[in-house]
């Protein structure tokens, strides 16, 4: 099992936060870990819905199932919650790495991205990946809902959540009418990192 996790990092301007919706479709692309040319381009998958497996099926519960050509089993992926992840990070010994206790591992748990972040590489996603790896990300639209920065002290900014926002072009723009400020994020890439 191989832990791989899923970065954003933008430049945000009056954006609080952005969240990767739990149950939506995500579109990857995937490789065979033992061969070079053996890929699977822009795979959809859903982290909500757990695929039907045989009765008597030796696998976990997953969210994404393939098999390579010439392969005896079938691979495939299980997206995790942020508290797996931390479980999983303490087997592997997550924590010894940056030699500051849990600061190295809690860097690598699933969040939202928030202005605190701009401009940094933060996860939002967790996979337990088993002969497959993830190396691209390619968002269809609707994936994220973003939410203004808010100077009122409520502290909730505007939610932008039509379905329609999509982040596939490299930056997103829109307008906060209830605070009066443009809402923008730019330069936005997305990466896939192996964990241990």
């Amino acid at each position: 099992m191989v832990l791989f996790l899923l970065y954003i990092k933008a430049e945000l301007e009056n954006v609080g936060s952005v969240t990767l919706k739990p149950d939506v479709n995500l579109c990857i692309n995937v490789r065979n870990p033992l061969s070079d040319y053996e890929v699977r381009e822009k795979v959809v998958m859903n982290p909500s819905q757990v695929l039907d497996q045989d009765e008597g099926a030796r696998e976990p519960e997953h969210h994404l199932r393939l098999k390579w050509d010439g392969a005896n089993k079938p691979s495939y992926a299980i997206v995790l919650t942020p508290d797996q992840v931390k479980t999983m990070l303490k087997k592997k010994g997550g924590n010894k790495k940056g030699g500051k206790g849990g600061d190295a591992a809690n860097t690598r748990i699933p969040r939202d991205y928030t202005a605190q972040d701009s401009g940094e590489w933060i996860p939002l996603l967790a996979m337990d990946c088993r002969g497959l790896e993830p190396y691209g990300f390619f968002p269809m639209g609707g994936e994220f809902v973003i939410t203004s920065s808010s100077s009122s002290s409520d502290g909730g900014g505007k939610q932008f959540d039509d379905g329609e926002i999509d982040l596939g072009e490299g930056d997103w723009a829109d307008y906060d009418d209830e605070q009066d400020v443009p809402v923008s994020m730019s330069e936005i890439q997305f990466k896939w990192e192996a964990v241990g």
